[in-house]
């Protein structure tokens, strides 16, 4: 959906720390070779190991509060035929560009900020970002057919799926 993203020509073009929305991450101020004719802006990659006695403090991507999560759902009923996207009439590609989620000031941007999905889970982005976490996102869909299908919108909750108390694994691993 963004095909430019992250293109580049020279090093300046790629400053170091910058996150765009648009890109994949944090820029390391490099450009570098995606294939033989495209450069893109080379970014800084997370990958915690199983073995976390080394953890970095301050976490290595305290940034990531800003990225950014952009959900697609959809529902169906099959026995009435009917089908629906989390994209809802309202929603735009321009639209989509711009928004962020807020439960009260723009509850159908599907593009939601983690800091923010972390905060309304209950837990704490900065413990999160340095251990890692698990959080579960609700996307409630309380449709009533009787009524034109535009009143059919979804809902989104966040729920953080366990406590910080547990000694065992806490966080989540990669093998």
């Amino acid at each position: 959906q963004l095909p430019d993203a992250g293109l580049c020509t020279q090093d300046s073009d790629c400053a170091k720390g910058k996150y765009s929305r648009q890109g994949q991450g944090l820029m390391t101020g490099k450009c570098v070779h995606f294939n033989s004719s495209v450069k893109t802006c080379e970014i800084f990659g997370w990958c915690p190991v199983e073995v976390d006695y080394h953890v970095p403090s301050p976490a290595l991507l305290s940034e990531a509060e800003k990225f950014t999560l952009f959900i697609k759902n959809s529902i169906t009923f099959p026995r009435f035929k009917v089908s629906r996207r989390n994209l809802v009439e309202s929603v735009t590609k321009e639209y989509l560009k711009k928004c962020t989620y807020h439960k009260v000031t723009d509850s159908l941007c599907p593009v939601f900020e983690l800091g923010y999905v972390v905060k309304e889970s209950g837990q704490n982005f900065t413990f999160l970002a340095v251990k890692g976490g698990v959080v579960g996102i609700t996307i409630d869909w309380n449709c009533d057919l009787d009524w034109p299908i535009r009143y059919c919108k979804p809902i989104y909750q966040f729920h953080g799926l366990y406590n910080d108390d547990s000694n065992v694994s806490p966080g989540f691993n990669f093998r």
